[in-house]
């Protein structure tokens, strides 16, 4: 399935934004962006710190030895890496077993996914339900590392990518994003890519909101969460 394809069957409220009707442009939008994803963490606030303070409660009931933040490097705009935060939903050493786990992947590396991953606690499968896993990236959008919306960071190098998948990397990494509303029913890269390239080719303010206010619900759903 292509993103067109996506597009077309969830998603013709975005077919009828027209980038070239946008008000701001360039670094007045870039302005804008980053004032509305610093007023979206303020006003949500007195909601994000009980919530992170429930997770890490969680994490340190089931394993209280154990780290309650994963940090990974990743890929951000331009190419740039950095240090993102998540919740920690899956055992210390699950980076190392990825490798014996290589045979089970079900994606094309470097992308990872199986079903029933042994790696994942029973309070990481909470947290990616409910998608507070998520939460600390909030300190990566404080840090103007991250955004509310835009492609979501890979954990692998911008030379690993396909020429075609770089342009994936003009904007700067969210949260959420047009892939995680579209592409939550696939695990292929290739197709988020798309969606990411979609949202990067119809980019405005208008979009962006749209996107938060859709995600809203998504996440109460649980759509596509595992």
């Amino acid at each position: 399935m292509t993103s067109n394809d996506l597009i077309s069957s969830e998603c013709r409220w975005l077919q009828r934004i027209d980038p070239s009707r946008r008000l701001l442009r360039g670094r007045a939008y870039l302005v804008a962006k980053r004032s509305m994803d610093l007023l979206i963490v303020t006003l949500t606030s007195p909601i994000l710190i009980p919530l992170f303070c429930l997770g890490v409660l969680l994490l340190k009931l089931e394993s209280p030895r154990d780290p309650a933040l994963f940090l990974q490097t990743r890929t951000g705009k331009g190419g740039e890496r950095f240090v993102m935060y998540k919740f920690r939903t899956m055992v210390v050493n699950a980076e190392q077993m990825k490798t014996q786990l290589a045979h089970l992947n079900e994606v094309p590396w470097p992308d990872f996914h199986m079903r029933n991953d042994p790696r994942i606690t029973r309070v990481g499968r909470i947290l990616r339900k409910t998608s507070i896993d998520e939460l600390p990236q909030v300190l990566n959008v404080v840090r103007g590392e991250m955004s509310i919306v835009g492609p979501r960071p890979t954990s692998w190098r911008p030379e690993t990518y396909a020429p075609w998948q770089l342009k994936r990397l003009e904007a700067k990494p969210g949260i959420t994003g047009l892939a995680q509303l579209l592409g939550r029913k696939t695990n292929q890269f290739d197709e988020r890519v798309r969606l990411d390239l979609a949202y990067i080719e119809h980019q405005c303010l208008w979009l962006d909101v749209q996107i938060v206010l859709r995600t809203v619900p998504a996440v109460l759903q649980a759509t596509g969460a595992h």
